[in-house]
């Protein structure tokens, strides 16, 4: 069994990222600057903003973060983003998600220029996606990607059953490893809620991808031997024995899938971290693009 080690992986793009820019500086080239929007006081969100701005002084961008009040209306929301939209110096930006229920994401997200929504969630490139042209893929989809590549795990003419129907992982996946690229050429089968037989078709599965949000689905009598799981899960389950009172696991049983795997991820340390590094990447991206054009 090998470890799919997304923090790792995730620290080696950044050093490659970090290289990049500082190449970029030595040819007086402009600085990727990446901007956040955070509204409200949500923990899990500002531990994941500030995570995020960590890792663009990590590796040599500039960043800014705007936080807004968890009363700020709609109107006040998209007039910022409009101000971000044609800031010439800010060359990607994001909106953390989850936003108050009195403010639709949707139109959030909208509003978002596609040249610069580096989260890849806008409609224009998600179409883009779908159609195999060059776009931005959300973090999440690249960073599997990316972590399938670096460990050389072949996906071409493989079974691959997803685990969700998710817009921000689940569907983009599907559609991602099956597209004639280096990291796809396979057959997908997306599973979701109201699928039927699900251990009959899990049992095929060359790759398993699972999503779904509910901690452990995934056990050992699901899966045949050799085969690769990616666990996007990542849930809290109280355990006193910890110092925190809390354990993090995925969606997988790790433990006893890993036994009859030849690659996983773990939970935590594995897709998670590549998520920030690929927000990173196609910051770096959106910054080379603006310069071209």
């Amino acid at each position: 069994m090998i470890l799919l080690d997304g923090k790792k992986t995730s620290a080696d793009i950044k050093e490659e990222i970090a290289l990049e820019v500082r190449d970029l500086k030595n040819n007086d080239h402009k600085t990727p600057h990446l901007a956040a929007i955070i509204v409200g006081n949500d923990g899990a969100s500002i531990t994941y903003v500030n995570a995020k701005v960590k890792a663009c002084e990590r590796v040599g961008f500039e960043s800014t973060l705007i936080r807004l009040s968890e009363d700020i209306t709609e109107e006040e929301l998209l007039n910022e983003i409009a101000i971000l939209n044609i800031d010439n110096d800010i060359d990607g930006f994001i909106v953390q998600l989850p936003l108050p229920k009195h403010i639709d994401e949707q139109k959030v997200l909208m509003a978002v220029d596609p040249d610069k929504d580096v989260d890849g969630f806008h409609p224009t490139n998600v179409g883009k996606m779908a159609l195999n042209l060059p776009t931005f893929i959300s973090a999440t989809p690249f960073g599997i990607l990316e972590l399938l590549d670096r460990y050389n795990v072949e996906t071409s003419g493989k079974h691959v059953v997803v685990l969700g129907r998710s817009h921000i992982v689940g569907s983009p996946m599907s559609i991602l490893l099956s597209q004639k690229r280096k990291v796809g050429n396979a057959t997908v089968t997306m599973c979701h809620s109201r699928t039927k037989n699900l251990k009959e078709i899990t049992l095929q599965a060359d790759i398993i991808l699972a999503a779904i949000g509910i901690p452990e689905f995934l056990k050992a009598d699901m899966v045949k031997d050799n085969v690769t799981v990616i666990d996007v899960g990542i849930t809290r389950l109280a355990d006193p024995s910890k110092k925190s009172g809390f354990r993090l696991v995925g969606d997988v049983a790790f433990n006893e899938v890993a036994a009859k795997s030849d690659f996983i991820t773990p939970v935590p340390g594995g897709v998670g971290p590549m998520t920030i590094a690929m927000l990173l990447k196609n910051t770096l991206l959106a910054c080379k693009r603006r310069a071209n054009s």
